[in-house]
């Protein structure tokens, strides 16, 4: 019983640091989706690719965000030293980001084709396609990051 209840507890920290990790990469993506066009006008559409720099930025930022939240509340320590840790997290994400980033561009170029008006909140095309593509990864990232780095 003890286990059960400790998995729920795991499993309630992984989604709420995912959460908080979530805001700093949405966040960060409407903050640089909004000023990186300033600086270079290929952001926008970049050979078909829809806001890469945005993307990866933002998404580095959430990275970094969870790892640190996940060591401190979500996960137990491995049996990897720290600098493996990390690395190993670190290669997890870069190929979670590749699939985020492609999830980003067929939501942003076949799903939402336009803007959702919630009322009080209006989503643009590129924050649905963005909130989507965190979405279907944060499964994949829980169980390869428990089962590949944290012993599960």
């Amino acid at each position: 019983m003890k286990a059960i209840l400790l998995k729920q507890k795991q499993i309630l920290l992984f989604i709420l640091a995912g959460a908080l990790s979530a805001v700093v990469e949405i966040g960060s993506f409407k903050i640089f989706s909004v000023s990186l066009p300033h600086y270079f006008a290929q952001e926008q559409d970049f050979l078909g690719i829809h806001f890469p720099l945005s993307n990866i930025f933002s998404t580095s930022s959430g990275i970094i965000t969870n790892y640190f939240l996940s060591i401190w509340f979500v996960f137990e320590r491995g049996k990897y030293s720290k600098k493996k840790e990390f690395a190993y997290f670190m290669i997890i994400s870069f190929f979670s980001t590749m699939i985020s980033l492609a999830f980003f561009q067929l939501f942003f170029g076949f799903v939402y084709l336009n803007y959702f008006d919630a009322g009080i909140f209006v989503f643009s095309q590129e924050m649905l396609s963005k909130i989507s593509a965190i979405v279907l990864v944060s499964v994949l990232n829980y169980s390869v990051k428990k089962k590949v780095i944290f012993n599960g």
